[in-house]
């Protein structure tokens, strides 16, 4: 296992230093999360997510599914409900166990937008009934697919990999396709586990294209801005690298604690640890549980540096963070879980909350 986190580093390291044309921040609607479990725990998942989710987290995951179907939705309003945040997945067992097939579906969008290109008259006057509104929208599609290398009573290793197709679209004005692959592994060793995710193994490349009518290029033209035509982008790969340690309390409860450690490359990022090679970025989870049906979490992500509100210079920084909980229960076959997490510096707060549901679908005696 040490043996491939280290190589994984080395050819992400080195693949990534060949190339100067990523873009810093690409696709990030794919770095939101996905699960209220997930959101709730701050994100760190790659260790030891098991459910229908793991299409997302890490593919390898999807192994644990083993018995029967399941499939999972969630949905969030960001920004008070400006942005809406959804995710459908369904996964399937294969081969007595030992395989599992997973399909995962994506979409952030913002409705709504007004478009006031044509707001100002020739004559300067302002008419309001031209105003249009139009949805700008990303999508993303993951088959994925896992297998079970190795599993020894309670033990296992686990591999697996996402084939993405990303779609998305800016009104009429702007369309970009995508494509990529992520690859991950997970293992268990008695109360520890491990994992790791690559995402955007072979980077992922976004091709935009843009169409604007002779009245929209005429109107762009006398704004002085610039029409587009097309444009690439590439996404740089994403390191996930997890460990998680069980804590039994009790015959009735017990808890799990988890640390991810995002590695990020392509150019400095806002994140704990920066620099123009690799950016460092973690995420701690809590979960607590009584009798494996009721849960309590917690977590912490995105550590980064801001300016403080109570500077009217704005020169001072502080050191801010993205604190996240939640609860969750099982009722037979359905899993219901709420994530309340703050999106912004913790003096001046946003809130979303965020719900997800999963069914097993087992087959009745």
């Amino acid at each position: 296992m040490i043996r491939l986190l280290l190589g994984l580093l080395l050819v992400v390291g080195s693949y990534c230093m060949g190339f100067a044309q990523f873009r810093q921040y690409s696709n990030e609607f794919l770095n939101i999360g996905a699960g209220a479990r997930g959101l709730a725990m701050g994100g760190a998942q790659v260790a030891t997510v098991n459910d229908v989710t793991a299409g997302y987290w890490n593919p390898a995951a999807l192994a644990n599914i083993q018995d029967h179907p399941s499939v999972g939705f969630m949905h969030a309003d960001y920004f008070s409900g400006i942005g809406k945040y959804d995710f459908l997945a369904a996964a399937f067992p294969l081969a007595g166990g030992k395989k599992a097939l997973g399909i995962t579906a994506l979409r952030f969008g913002v409705d709504d937008i007004p478009n006031t290109l044509f707001l100002v008259e020739p004559d300067n006057s302002i008419n309001y009934n031209n105003i249009r509104t139009f949805s700008s929208a990303d999508y993303a599609f993951l088959l994925s697919y896992a297998q079970t290398l190795r599993e020894d009573d309670d033990n296992f290793l686990r591999v697996g990999g996402s084939t993405k197709i990303i779609y998305r679209n800016v009104g009429s004005f702007a369309k970009a396709w995508g494509f990529g692959f992520d690859v991950g592994v997970q293992m268990k060793r008695n109360t520890w586990y491990f994992g790791a995710t690559l995402r955007d193994a072979t980077t992922t490349f976004n091709a935009w294209r843009f169409t604007f009518t002779d009245r929209e290029r005429q109107q762009l033209y006398l704004t002085n801005n610039d029409i587009p035509i097309r444009s690439n982008e590439l996404t740089a790969p994403r390191l996930v690298l997890a460990a998680a340690k069980e804590l039994p309390i009790n015959d009735k409860f017990s808890a799990l604690v988890e640390l991810n450690t995002d590695l990020t490359f392509g150019g400095k990022r806002n994140t704990l640890i920066k620099s123009n090679a690799v950016n460092i970025d973690p995420r701690i989870g809590l979960e607590l549980n009584y009798n494996k049906t009721v849960f309590v979490r917690a977590g912490v992500q995105n550590f980064q540096q801001a300016l403080a509100d109570s500077d009217t210079l704005n020169q001072k920084k502080v050191w801010i963070f993205q604190p996240s909980v939640g609860a969750g229960f099982k009722a037979g076959n359905v899993h219901i879980d709420y994530a309340f997490s703050n999106l912004a510096n913790q003096s001046n707060p946003l809130f979303t909350h965020i719900f997800s549901i999963r069914l097993d679908i087992r087959k009745k005696d």
